[in-house]
């Protein structure tokens, strides 16, 4: 056949931001966000996202430019996700539940231009800001990479913080509303920069594309079977994975963003009954926050059932046997930051429905099966790159490929070939295959702790208790804990006091209190287990596996403080548990 001509006519590149302008068209009055007392259309989201666009170019934001943000769940979150790509630049969300360290390396490794700021967060960014101006003078970072700082007031109930001269709602003001995006050259540009700790101290940025996103977006609102103009109550964190792509699937489905701020019990319930909520997303951690809500908080039964897709560690069967009763119907998908969010999902089938509640749990609880834009998923003998039986027993290590796979680590090329091997992409975790085609992990190869959802790297643990002067030895693996599924537990072997020759007691609380000092609280070990020798093998390496089967028989008490902790209305103290794998 002869080589047919591509022309604007049959080709566009695909991109996300074209949801919202044919959402801006064709749902232009339906309510787009709803944050507390403040609501917003179709038609008033494009154009205040028109506005932010030509504000952020009159500062002379360019293509590929990272503007960062630090922010919860709010409607100027959610209005960057279109604007930043809409300016041509990348957004780059960050983890708010990081320390000021670790915000300062990312500001510097992104070489972010503009830092936007939640008023809730500006002692947070303060602090990191001062990290990163000390590394200026001190000549290791030049002076350019200081970002503009823009405070995000409330837009609700605003509190007059502000960090710089400028604020986000000064800046719709005065954008234009009739701004007109440029074209996108190729789709193969990035969109979104999103930073990822995974076995390693130094968090690394994975860069998503334009088309790759697109894909994953119509990937997960096809497969959830998201019909038209669902309401979607945010309850996963939208720095997360951008919100496993939703920010811009909600848009193209015509349907309404609920934003929460505080994620207590009392305001999902709330937010649910309310909105008449169809849809969320969550780790298992919040199974247990709606299971321990009040029965004042709960309300009347919900009717019909909310839609949930979870991610992270596997729910336990006898967790999803306890959720559902109360008007959730859980789907359980397995994605991680490299994969653009979810990659497998677990697609439910007719017969299943026949089987009793506890099977059909356990068929629940697998990872299940490739979303429909990925090109292949499988399990691979790594040494061989052979496929393992679908025997549901044999392990090999996940590998996935497809457009909505990251483009790669930014700035780190090293990295990036380590990732990709004969055209897959390594997810370094070990699953198996079922005779049906289904996937269950089995372990994670890279011991990464799920906490919560939330990644969390035993080797930046280890670093920081191999730098307590009485430590030794440490070794960090996962144990079981009531609410959070895996928490951290350590295993240290002491030094000997140099001072008087002989062992002086170092207690569990010290160790703990030396680890909250140095590291974010939610990777503090919950245990530490103190031993005469760690386990190892001939070479000297450290049995991991031994230890993960010791703290197996360690439970963290399911005490009054921890309760607190997940019913108390701070963003940080719940839903921000909720990180996923993704």
């Amino acid at each position: 056949m002869d080589q047919l001509p591509k022309c604007g006519a049959n080709y566009a590149p695909l991109s996300p931001i074209t949801f919202l302008n044919r959402a801006s068209k064709f749902y232009a009055n339906r309510t787009s966000v709803i944050y507390e007392r403040t609501r917003f259309t179709w038609q008033q989201t494009y154009e205040r996202c028109c506005r932010l666009a030509s504000s952020l170019r009159s500062l002379n934001i360019v293509k590929n430019d990272v503007v960062s943000v630090l922010a919860p769940n709010i409607p100027a979150m959610y209005e960057m996700h279109f604007a930043v790509p809409m300016a041509g630049a990348v957004l780059n969300t960050i983890n708010i539940r990081l320390d000021s360290k670790t915000i300062a390396t990312i500001l510097r490794h992104s070489e972010a231009k503009v830092f936007f700021v939640d008023c809730q967060y500006v002692p947070l960014a303060r602090e990191a800001l001062r990290l990163l101006m000390d590394q200026t003078k001190d000549s290791r970072v030049p002076e350019s990479s200081i970002p503009l700082v823009i405070v995000i007031d409330d837009i609700d109930s605003p509190t007059g913080v502000r960090l710089g001269e400028l604020e986000y709602e000064q800046l719709v003001h005065k954008g234009n509303p009739r701004y007109v995006p440029g074209d996108l050259e190729d789709e193969w540009d990035p969109i979104a920069l999103n930073y990822t700790s995974g076995t390693t101290s130094e968090p690394k940025g994975v860069v998503y594309s334009h088309r790759g996103a697109f894909l994953s977006t119509l990937s997960l609102v096809l497969g959830w079977e998201m019909g038209s103009e669902p309401v979607y109550l945010w309850t996963l964190p939208m720095f997360h994975c951008n919100g496993w792509t939703f920010t811009w699937g909600i848009a193209a489905r015509g349907g309404t963003n609920v934003c929460l701020r505080n994620t207590a019990a009392s305001d999902i319930y709330r937010s649910i009954a309310m909105h008449k909520v169809t849809h969320m997303c969550c780790a298992p951690i919040i199974f247990n926050v709606l299971l321990q809500a009040e029965p004042k908080e709960r309300g009347q039964k919900i009717t019909p059932p909310v839609q949930i897709l979870t991610g992270g560690a596997p729910p336990p069967a006898a967790l999803l046997e306890k959720i559902e009763p109360l008007g959730f119907h859980v789907t359980h998908a397995y994605g991680l930051t490299e994969a653009t969010g979810p990659a497998l999902v677990c697609e439910w089938q007719a017969k299943w429905n026949q089987l009793p509640r506890d099977d059909q749990a356990k068929f629940k609880a697998r990872q299940g099966i490739s979303i429909l834009t990925l090109a292949d998923v499988d399990v691979k003998d790594l040494k061989t790159m052979a496929s393992v039986p679908h025997d549901g027993k044999t392990m090999g290590e996940i590998v996935l490929r497809g457009s909505s796979i990251m483009k790669g680590y930014f700035k780190d090329p090293k990295a990036t070939s380590k990732a990709f091997k004969d055209g897959w992409f390594l997810t370094g975790d070990v699953g198996v295959v079922h005779p049906d085609g289904y996937l269950e992990i089995k372990d994670r190869s890279k011991d990464v702790i799920i906490s919560g959802g939330e990644n969390v790297s035993s080797v930046e643990v280890e670093s920081v208790l191999y730098k307590h002067p009485r430590v030794l030895e440490a070794a960090v693996v996962a144990m079981p804990h009531p609410h959070w599924g895996e928490s951290p537990c350590a295993f240290v072997t002491l030094s000997k006091n140099s001072a008087v020759g002989t062992d002086v007691d170092v207690s569990e609380a010290e160790i703990i209190s030396y680890c909250r000092k140095n590291l974010p609280h939610f990777t503090v070990p919950k245990k530490v287990i103190f031993l005469a020798e760690l386990p190892k093998n001939s070479t000297g390496k450290i049995l991991k596996n031994e230890l993960r089967v010791k703290a197996k028989h360690f439970v963290v008490s399911d005490n009054h403080s921890e309760k607190s902790n997940i019913q108390a209305p701070q963003y940080g103290e719940q839903i921000l548990q909720a990180l996923s794998r993704l």
